[in-house]
Parts: structure tokens; C-alpha cells; sequence
């Protein structure tokens, strides 16, 4: 699946909760994101940050725009999230480990780089088949 087809798909089924997401449309969508964000942050200048006493950082508020970019981008973030744990054969509630701190967010990491269950599942067809 190609960048523009994954953003596509994704913006297409933003409420679909069924079916399947494969790797590429997943990871596509998120860079899509992160890029999107960064260029939004730039834009807005909401950013600063500050180093000495050996020790650095940044912080970031959203202007307006990043979020409203974050409100539209909530829901197909969480139904390709959704999807792609279905691709996996497991269930779309596993999306909350994401609330364990550190834990929840490596555990979907290596959930969301894994390939998928090859052939259907429970939960459809398999779409690189």
C-alpha cells in the first residue's frame, strides 16, 4: 500500500471498527501524521526551550490549529489502531494498554510492527492475500 493510499484509507473508514489494517497502511498514516504535526508546530511557534545546569528541554503548546488537527486525527487514529490489532487476530480493546505508562506504548509498538496473521481470522480477510 502506498503513503497516499494508506492516508486515503484511513480518512475513508475513520468510524470502521471491523476489518483489518496491514503494516504499511498503519505506519504510512503515522508518519503522515508526524510530519503534519511538525509542520503545525513550526507554523504556530508554540515551542521553546531552554538548556544550563546541565539539563535541557522543550515543551510544546498547540496553537489552535494543532488541536484541531488532534481532534479530526483522534478518531481514524484510534480506528486504524483498532484495525490493525484485528490484523494481529487480536481484539480492538487491547488499544487501552496504551493508558500503562512506558509498558502499554512499547507493547503496541511491537504489536503494530508485527506482520500479521496470514489468511483470514475472526476478524476478516486477510488484505495481502
Amino acid at each position: 500500500m502506498t503513503a497516499v493510499d494508506a492516508v486515503k484509507s484511513a480518512y475513508r473508514n475513520y468510524i470502521t471498527f471491523s476489518g483489518r489494517a496491514i503494516r504499511s497502511e498503519y505506519w504510512w498514516f503515522m508518519l503522515f501524521q508526524i510530519v503534519v504535526s511538525i509542520l503545525i508546530a513550526v507554523l504556530e511557534g508554540g515551542g521553546s526551550g531552554h538548556m544550563g545546569g546541565g539539563e535541557m528541554g522543550y515543551s510544546y503548546n498547540a496553537g489552535p490549529i494543532g488541536i484541531v488537527w488532534s481532534l479530526v486525527n483522534l478518531l481514524p487514529g484510534i480506528g486504524l489502531g483498532i484495525r490493525r490489532l484485528h490484523d494481529l487476530d487480536k481484539s480492538g480493546w487491547w488499544l487501552l494498554i496504551a493508558l500503562v505508562p512506558l509498558i502499554g506504548a512499547i507493547v503496541l509498538i511491537v504489536w503494530f510492527a508485527t506482520k500479521g496473521t496470514t489468511g483470514p481470522n475472526r476478524f476478516g480477510a486477510d488484505k495481502l492475500a
